[in-house]
């Protein structure tokens, strides 16, 4: 009888052990979006496995995330104006707010407290409070007569509690500083171009580059001036080529850095483009397989990844940096939409939306190594980006 007791008892004593959950790190995690389902998943990308599903995101066909300092945290940037906060270990949603009726993306100060929305309607960016998600400042994007509101683009943080975007709209692009509170300090930089669609900024903060989405070339501006002006690079890239359909914008925040250049996607045309990245002058361009949409570099720079618009988006090619050649051509499936490095670019995950699957390649074999099925998957998201200036 006393041996029966005491082995309940020890069952009991160890239940709670048993049912803990599991410790983990968060360097190794990420997020997938789901955009068709308004769901998100958790993946381990050591172990090439899913290990929550999130629900209950809104309308997040077009989504972005950022990552607290720690990792714990994802900021997931809804179409629908919705901006989610979910913890990353908890597997759930924090706090959920709709901020806006049609937002396009966000960023996260460096030093983790501040969360900017970049907003489509009714325009201008909102920066929210990232423990709590409280307002902390509105910044209308007004233009012209002070009346008119312009869509925002291409939000990116910089150092010094900062954050620079573009104005669709203005043809303005404006640096916002917190760094001495919660009240920021404004300029404006008019004449940038007509309608800038995107931007990105260099990791160490200094270069801010606009794509133009109404004439040829981009807009370059030096954060590290004295007084910052914007400058055309570019120009004219186009000028003796015949006009080509846009089928899908190209992505400039998945540019890419690599041994001296930048390689960007070209606007309507089947290459990428290069760009000294200390002159900005031209460098050339290597033609591609279709319309690129992102040009993203292995985080070592020797080779760059480039997917495409339709009727072109089966295909993955893969460039040598050093030779400025296209070596690999890959076809994972219908619709790649998205493509992540693993932090040392040893592998690099690719969202397949028709296929309903992710897929993990070897980026030096070029063989793939694992598929994870997913719905509708879409923007793939490390936690690593924590840690990185501009995304």
């Amino acid at each position: 009888m006393m041996r029966a007791v005491l082995a309940l008892l020890l069952v009991l004593f160890n239940a709670p052990l048993l049912a803990a959950p599991m410790l983990r790190g968060t360097g190794d995690l990420g997020l997938v979006i789901e955009r068709a389902s308004g769901s998100v998943l958790i993946v381990d990308t050591t172990h090439h496995t899913r290990i929550a599903r999130v629900e209950g995101l809104g309308d997040i066909s077009h989504a972005s995330v950022v990552y607290s300092r720690d990792e714990r945290y994802a900021f997931v940037f809804g179409r629908d104006g919705g901006l989610t906060k979910i913890d990353m270990l908890e597997q759930r949603i924090v706090k959920r707010i709709i901020q806006a009726g049609n937002s396009i993306g966000g960023a996260i100060s460096d030093d983790g407290t501040l969360i900017a929305v970049s907003n489509y309607e009714p325009g201008g960016v909102r920066v929210f409070d990232t423990e709590t998600l409280d307002p902390v400042a509105d910044l209308p994007a007004t233009y012209g007569d002070g009346k008119a509101l312009s869509k925002t683009v291409g939000l990116v943080d910089i150092p010094g509690r900062a954050f620079v975007f573009s104005l669709w709209d203005a043809g303005e692009t404006w640096i916002a500083d917190f760094s001495e509170g919660n009240a920021p300090k404004i300029t404006r930089l008019k004449d940038v171009g007509t309608n800038p669609y995107d931007g990105l900024v260099t990791g160490n903060g200094r270069h801010y580059i606009a794509g133009l989405f109404g004439e040829d070339g981009l807009s370059h501006i030096d954060l590290w001036a004295a007084t910052p002006e914007p400058a055309k690079i570019l120009a004219g890239y186009r000028k003796n080529d015949p006009a080509m359909p846009v089928y899908k914008m190209p992505h400039l925040e998945g540019w890419a850095e690599a041994d001296g250049l930048f390689v960007l996607p070209a606007i309507g045309r089947n290459e990428v483009l290069l760009l000294d990245d200390r002159t900005f002058a031209e460098a050339g361009s290597i033609p591609v397989h279709g319309q690129p949409v992102f040009a993203m570099a292995r985080p070592d720079g020797r080779q760059v990844w480039v997917n495409f618009a339709p009727p072109n988006n089966d295909t993955i090619q893969v460039i040598d940096v050093p030779s400025q050649k296209v070596v690999a051509t890959l076809k994972p499936g219908p619709a790649v939409l998205h493509m992540e490095f693993a932090p040392r670019g040893h592998e690099v995950w690719m969202s397949v939306r028709d296929a309903d699957e992710i897929q993990v390649w070897n980026t030096r074999t070029l063989e793939k190594v694992a598929t994870l099925s997913a719905m509708k998957p879409s923007g793939i998201f490390f936690t690593a980006r924590a840690h990185r200036t501009g995304l």
